[in-house]
């Protein structure tokens, strides 16, 4: 009698809601039988206290996080076994179903816990002569006749170059073709790759030993021509194409997973066309989320799983989570819910406050009455009245400070998170304007930390500078950074910034100086 209520809690719940879909890397779930294959740090009953104690905390960490995260699926990475799994849907009984794969030899695998039917699930082989890694889970599903697949994914990590995360997008790949076209499907999981890695890889040489050839984003097509597909387009290319949901967010929250206090997203959810086209399973535009609360994000920190620092003895202190965030989205195959592409299209821009809110432009757009605020060599920042600024980069060498202009803006670029106009052709040179410096902001009236002020030029800034680090207190500092390093103050010196070019640099801002008239030693 108890189950049967349960199972019918559970069809109004799913029926009541949209279908919630997640990823989550764990972070080495290891279980206490000394397999052989486990990492050196998770041998049990050793040395690095990986113990009943450590385990019971570990395990009760990730229940709380499901539990929280309440999603009808979720695609989890760095499961040591199915016996593990099996654990998890036991302790949270509202996952009826599961799957799981790992190869006999590899230390972890994949699995997806779920409420909704799984109809069959198998694995996509990615082998290689010398390393070992995971396959791809391929798991089908039945929503009230409505059938998707769910492919789960952990890559190779960046301890190896891009071509093999490149076999891994080919395998994919080549599989996705081989469905319909209006087939509903999704890929989930860590693929250890950033959203925009075509522009993050390119100057590693230890990365980027495919001619810049990305498996994320050209070999799954989620640019086309370096540029990403969008809202915009998505139902119109030819070729197999795919929407990464980071794109719905603002670039400041584009991070999954910080590596030297920079944003970085490894973990994805990129979904097919078919959630676009309104047939059965869709995609609910902006409904993607990192799901973050404090216990597991505080302070501009991910709370990891905590092991003592030393490299060559690790020892498990028994707190933390993951090094990596949840992800989420919503999907309906309810006809209200159905998302409004063709409304979306007919958003018209009109500013540079809607730039920003623009992966890529797919007509031109045209700015009136543009003032160049600061001008350095080919460099230039805009701005309208009542309207935001922007940074023209490396293409202005022919613009005027303190002039206006009419523009037809070409194309847009995001370089780090910091948005920029990539191509532009002048229209029109209009008049001089003399008290242009009228738009630069009062840095003691603002909070300098907030996104919304990237690519104003802020004056009235004082402090000291300590390592390339503008400190305005004890505590509290802003990084400085300068091409040509040499204009950078000096260790100790006590500066104002005069007009400094206020940015963002994955996730974290600062000030770019472009001249030594950017600031001035002394008060």
């Amino acid at each position: 009698m108890f189950k049967l209520i349960f199972i019918f809690l559970t069809l109004i719940s799913l029926n009541a809601q949209n279908i919630k879909i997640a990823s989550y890397n764990v972070e080495n779930f290891f279980d206490l039988e000394n397999d052989k294959t486990e990492y050196q740090e998770f041998i049990p009953n050793g040395k690095t206290l990986w113990n009943q104690r450590n385990f019971n905390i570990k395990l009760n960490n990730i229940i709380k996080v499901l539990e929280d995260l309440d999603a009808d699926i979720v695609a989890l990475q760095e499961i040591e076994n199915r016996d593990l799994i099996r654990l998890l849907q036991k302790k949270i009984p509202k996952y009826k179903y599961y799957s799981f794969i790992k190869y006999p030899n590899s230390a972890v695998g994949l699995g997806i816990l779920s409420k909704i039917e799984i109809k069959n699930s198998k694995n996509l082989d990615v082998k290689f002569e010398t390393k070992l890694f995971r396959p791809i889970l391929e798991t089908t599903f039945v929503y009230e006749n409505v059938e998707f697949k769910i492919f789960n994914n952990h890559w190779p990590s960046k301890n190896v170059g891009e071509s093999y995360r490149i076999k891994y997008a080919k395998t994919l790949q080549d599989r996705l073709v081989k469905l319909e076209k209006d087939y509903d499907y999704i890929l989930i999981g860590d693929f250890n790759a950033d959203y925009n890695e075509f522009e993050t890889f390119k100057k590693s040489q230890k990365l980027n030993n495919s001619m810049g050839i990305t498996g994320i984003n050209h070999i799954l097509n989620t640019t086309i021509n370096e540029k990403f597909v969008t809202y915009d387009d998505v139902l119109k290319e030819e070729k197999r194409v795919h929407y990464n949901l980071w794109l719905d967010l603002t670039s400041n929250e584009r991070f999954s997973t910080k590596f030297k206090n920079q944003n970085n997203t490894p973990d994805n959810i990129i979904v097919s066309p078919a959630l676009f086209d309104n047939k059965k399973l869709s995609y609910i535009p902006k409904s993607f989320q990192v799901f973050k609360p404090d216990y597991l994000y505080k302070n501009n920190e991910v709370i990891r799983w905590k092991m003592s620092s030393d490299k060559f003895n690790k020892i498990h202190k028994g707190e933390g989570f993951s090094d990596h965030l949840p992800i989420f989205a919503e999907f309906s195959i309810q006809k209200e819910d159905k998302n409004p592409l063709k409304q979306m299209e007919k958003e018209e821009i009109s500013s540079i406050l809607d730039l920003y809110k623009k992966e890529k432009l797919i007509e031109p757009l045209f700015l009136e009455d543009v003032v160049v605020i600061y001008k350095e060599e080919d460099k230039a920042i805009i701005k309208k009245t009542n309207d935001r600024a922007i940074y023209l980069y490396n293409n202005a060498k022919d613009l005027k400070e303190g002039f206006s202009y009419d523009l037809q803006v070409n194309q847009i670029q995001n370089f780090n998170g910091l948005k920029e106009i990539k191509d532009f052709i002048v229209e029109e040179e209009k008049s001089e304007i003399q008290n242009y410096k009228d738009f630069y902001l009062d840095a003691s009236t603002i909070d300098i930390f907030d996104f919304k002020y990237d690519n104003e030029i802020i004056t009235n800034l004082k402090g000291v500078v300590k390592n390339s680090r503008l400190y305005l207190d004890e505590e509290k500092f802003i990084k400085l950074y300068a091409k040509n390093r040499d204009l950078l103050p000096k260790n100790g010196e006590y500066i104002t910034i005069l007009r400094g070019h206020l940015a963002s640099y994955k996730g974290n801002k600062q000030i770019i100086i472009h001249n030594l008239s950017d600031y001035k030693v002394g008060n």
